[in-house]
């Protein structure tokens, strides 16, 4: 029973991590999109993220995290996916 709850937890929290990811590459990609709509150009995100100061190390942290997690999700499904696919195959003596 617990390895099932266990299971059920893990799930849980990457169905969080994947949800969260797509939020914030939709808004990433609406809020780019809506900043074409009114100026015409795309913004520059460089010069937007200096203006900042120094809540522009912050940000940055904060995606790299998301970079991470993402990399690390897609990793774990790889691994997961490999390990199931390949089984042991018992030798006959």
């Amino acid at each position: 029973m617990g390895t099932s709850e266990t299971e059920r937890k893990a799930l849980s929290m990457s169905t969080v991590m994947w949800y969260a990811i797509f939020v914030w590459f939709a808004s990433s990609l609406f809020s780019q999109s809506l900043y074409m709509a009114f100026n015409g150009v795309p913004y520059d995100a460089v010069a937007l993220l200096q203006n900042l100061g120094p809540v522009y190390y912050l940000v940055l942290a904060i995606e790299l995290v998301v970079w991470i997690s993402l990399g690390s999700l897609l990793v774990k499904k790889v691994v997961t996916k490999t390990r199931d696919r390949v089984q042991p195959v018992a030798v006959a003596a």
